[in-house]
């Protein structure tokens, strides 16, 4: 089984994979890793400023990655936040069966209320390195998110009131499981 973890930055991808790791027991890819590996390799000229485009350049790179782990008969989690709306057109339907895809997003509320909080943890599983977060771009991401997820039927778990990491955690399980 292939289990996608999407969403935009600092809603908790990392952390929630780590914890899907140690109960599955998969080996895991974080895009990003995957991102700087080209951008450090010099294999592209997107930088870490262009997250909107490499989504969408680096996609079919990780998406060939699934391809290949189920063709093989391996499990995986990917997390990032380069998984596009499309991304089931990458896969045939032999090959979707195989894959669970879930996306975690943010209110505008919780975003304004946590804001802070958000910043602080920022680094509590990586090291961000000149995090320069901006309120109104986070927000917007996690409603583009929500957005695409709901157009292209893809499940989301969306944080409003409180960040509740156990009731994440076991909604995720719930969605991996069917």
């Amino acid at each position: 089984m292939i289990i996608l973890i999407g969403g935009a930055t600092h809603v908790g991808k990392t952390l929630l994979s780590q914890k899907l790791i140690e109960k599955f027991h998969y080996p895991c890819t974080s895009l990003d890793h995957l991102k700087m590996g080209f951008i450090r390799s010099g294999r592209t000229e997107l930088t870490v400023k262009d997250d909107y485009k490499m989504r969408f350049w680096l996609w079919p790179f990780a998406a060939e990655m699934i391809k290949t782990a189920i063709e093989n008969n391996q499990n995986m989690i990917m997390e990032g936040c380069y998984i596009p709306k499309q991304w089931k057109d990458s896969f045939s339907s032999e090959y979707l069966k195989e894959v669970r895809c879930v996306f975690i997003v943010m209110t505008e509320k919780y975003i304004r209320n946590h804001f802070q909080i958000l910043y602080d943890y920022a680094n509590v599983i990586e090291n961000r390195l000149n995090d320069k977060l901006d309120i109104e771009r986070l927000i917007n991401c996690n409603l583009e998110f929500k957005e695409d997820c709901i157009a292209n039927g893809t499940p989301f778990i969306e944080i409003d009131e409180d960040y509740n990491f156990e009731k994440i955690l076991n909604q995720v399980i719930e969605i991996v499981k069917k």
